[in-house]
């Protein structure tokens, strides 16, 4: 089975890798597969920019058919969803496991800001996001899973088990904890973006936002907010 999660960035995303790489049952994990794809295409100013070129493979076709290759046991696939080519078809992606990661625009944009100032809205993600979820609404017929960074982080055992419940997997308890420090399966990237999650082992309650936003920030979180609304109500 492969599930793929869908997450913008600064959503929990590697953390919610840490607990899904912790099951029994996951016997592969792929840390945003299609990453340098991504790059090669849209030359993004990204930091560690040739060390994800070389580490990956760039050819769309190829990669995406690994996502949807069958598997023994689980393969877990983080994905961003800014690294969708949509001018390719992406009907591999139907036949995934697949559910959202989503997480509030002014807990997301501050976050973003700090990691990648030059930034823009397209990098954040928010509309990519909705644009995949219909997509995979309207062909399915069925409504995809969604479950929210805060949630998981207020109440992990009870939002993450309704997460697998979604997913028709067995809860697992080992999903609540995992050893701090760097994965093998971590991308070449994690040294540059990881460091808050490398030390973690577990999902900490979400903080009081007490940050004062920029006009430019302010400006992100509202156009944010019009497709973060359009996925937050089907959330678990």
């Amino acid at each position: 089975m492969n599930i793929a999660m869908w997450s913008g960035p600064r959503n929990l995303s590697t953390a919610m890798m840490r607990s899904f790489a912790n099951r029994s049952d996951v016997q592969h994990v792929m840390d945003e597969p299609l990453y340098a794809s991504y790059l090669n295409r849209t030359k993004k100013n990204h930091a560690m920019y040739d060390e994800v070129i070389a580490s990956q493979e760039i050819d769309y076709s190829l990669v995406t058919q690994a996502c949807a290759n069958n598997t023994q046991g689980i393969c877990f696939q983080k994905h961003m969803v800014q690294h969708i080519d949509f001018d390719q078809e992406n009907d591999w992606i139907l036949d995934l496991n697949n559910f959202f990661l989503i997480r509030k625009p002014e807990l997301v944009v501050p976050s973003f800001l700090l990691k990648f100032p030059e930034g823009d809205f397209e990098d954040l993600g928010f509309k990519q996001q909705i644009h995949i979820f219909n997509y995979i609404k309207h062909q399915t017929k069925k409504t995809p899973v969604v479950i929210d960074a805060t949630d998981i982080r207020n109440d992990p055992t009870n939002f993450l088990s309704k997460l697998c419940e979604k997913l028709t997997i067995e809860w697992d308890d080992s999903m609540l904890t995992w050893k701090s420090g760097l994965k093998e399966y971590d991308g070449v990237w994690a040294k540059h973006w990881y460091h808050s999650v490398e030390k973690s082992d577990s999902f900490k309650p979400e903080e009081t936002c007490k940050a004062t936003l920029s006009n430019r920030a302010k400006q992100l979180v509202e156009q944010a907010n019009i497709y973060y609304q359009q996925i937050s109500k089907y959330k678990i």
